[in-house]
């Protein structure tokens, strides 16, 4: 096996020189012997294929190890189906993007890099902590590339046009803007809104958002326990936390809310990006990966990029993402040459380059801490507060997130009975 490559070295040099040693120890385990290059290596992911292909083909002229990697872009829609469907019948990559909310779920199709190789504290220091869910019991399932954080995005003109020469800061200030900005027919039909809070359907990223709002507030939605198991923290029994769902839920349905001064959104409008991109739509909250769908649906609109609004007062600031990180499946017919080419697309200069052409901020520390120009400044500054909670299973959770809104906003349950059910379905799903 050749020598490392200077990526590999420049991320693990964070890791400190016995991780190097490891790293070799842990590529010839997996793959039960060794040669002269690491092979070839198929990639799966659903980030986009021009930009991926382009970094990994510039950095093997000076990288042997990715001269046979290659790169496919999948149907976000169809991935985890197509990607299950194919290590089942042995014909899947050997290393696959794996998302940190599919962290839980998934595990059993990730051989785990073992904490003799990269120890939970060198995790820690070196990534985000969003991307802490990628940590297990028995190793870390994927080495972090990207995250994706939820930032805010804003019309100039609007705002202005109301007399906002910036957006918020503070949630507080939502309450005013909606008032100033929303406009209503006679009959009370909304024709331009403030923002996409209160309804699940047509809000992108609704759970997101109010995993956000109550991360915010202190709470959490799943945590461990004493003897490490995932149980739902969704309604705490006891603790000053007790009532942040509550609290979130409660200000993020008041927007439907028609007896509100502020109400702004209902279930009859257009999807949030769809009114944004069409400037029927003040703010909207979506991932930093959306900007450029964003202009591209409307060339023309004067929007801009920046943070998230936060508490007023909190003793931190917080927020949501995606974090993708690169998994080695089990069914991998080159797990050893996988292993090594996930360290080398980790390392500083290549999460760099993947960073700058997919439009996304690295997890790394050390990237995220080097100069910045443009949005990038924001997105960075986002990624580093961004957090994360462990998933068991997204779909499921999804459907836990719509009932807990809608119940609120039809009238079905009042927010604390929403929040007590759905933390029994948590719980339940967790087999508590």
């Amino acid at each position: 096996m050749k020598r490392l490559s200077v990526f590999q070295v420049i991320l693990l040099a964070s890791f400190g020189a016995i991780a190097i040693a490891a790293v070799l120890i842990f590529a010839f385990a997996v793959g039960g012997g060794s040669t002269s290059t690491t092979g070839a290596v198929r990639i799966w992911g659903t980030l986009d294929e021009t930009a991926f292909t382009t970094v990994i083909r510039q950095a093997a002229e000076n990288n042997p190890n990715l001269s046979q990697v290659t790169y496919e872009q999948q149907d976000p829609e169809t991935y985890d189906k197509r990607l299950t469907d194919a290590l089942a019948s042995g014909q899947g990559p050997d290393l696959f993007l794996f998302r940190q909310d599919n962290a839980f779920s998934d595990a059993s199709k990730v051989i785990p890099i073992p904490f003799t190789s990269l120890t939970e504290s060198q995790f820690s220091s070196a990534f985000v902590d969003a991307a802490s869910p990628f940590i297990s019991q028995s190793g870390v399932l994927a080495i972090p590339l990207l995250v994706d954080p939820l930032v805010l995005y804003w019309n100039k003109d609007t705002l202005s046009t109301a007399g906002y020469a910036k957006p918020p800061q503070f949630w507080d200030e939502l309450y005013k803007i909606a008032g100033d900005i929303t406009k209503k027919t006679d009959a009370g039909t909304i024709q331009k809104s403030a923002l996409p809070f209160g309804e699940y359907r047509n809000v992108n990223g609704a759970k997101a958002i109010l995993s956000t709002l109550i991360l915010q507030a202190g709470g959490n939605i799943t945590t461990r326990d004493t003897a490490g198991n995932l149980v739902s923290a969704i309604s705490p029994r006891t603790g000053e936390t007790a009532q942040s769902t509550a609290n979130a839920l409660r200000f993020y349905t008041e927007f439907a809310d028609p007896s509100k001064p502020h109400y702004t959104w209902n279930r009859a409008l257009p999807e949030a990006r769809k009114s944004f991109a069409a400037g029927d739509l003040a703010l909207y909250i979506g991932n930093a990966s959306e900007e450029p769908l964003i202009r591209r649906m409307n060339p023309n609109l004067n929007f801009s990029v920046s943070a998230v609004p936060q508490i007023r007062g909190a003793a931190r600031a917080v927020v949501t993402g995606y974090v993708y990180g690169l998994a080695v499946p089990r069914t991998s017919s080159n797990p050893s040459g996988a292993a090594i080419v996930a360290f080398d697309l980790a390392g500083a200069e290549m999460s760099r380059a993947l960073s700058t052409a997919l439009g996304i901020p690295s997890v790394r520390r050390d990237v995220l801490s080097m100069p910045a120009e443009g949005n990038d400044v924001i997105y960075n500054r986002q990624a580093i507060i961004t957090r994360s909670w462990v998933d068991p299973d997204p779909e499921k959770t999804e459907v836990i997130f719509r009932d807990m809104i809608e119940s609120t906003v039809s009238g079905a349950a009042l927010v604390t009975e929403a929040v007590q059910r759905a933390d029994q379905e948590m719980a339940a799903m967790l087999g508590q």
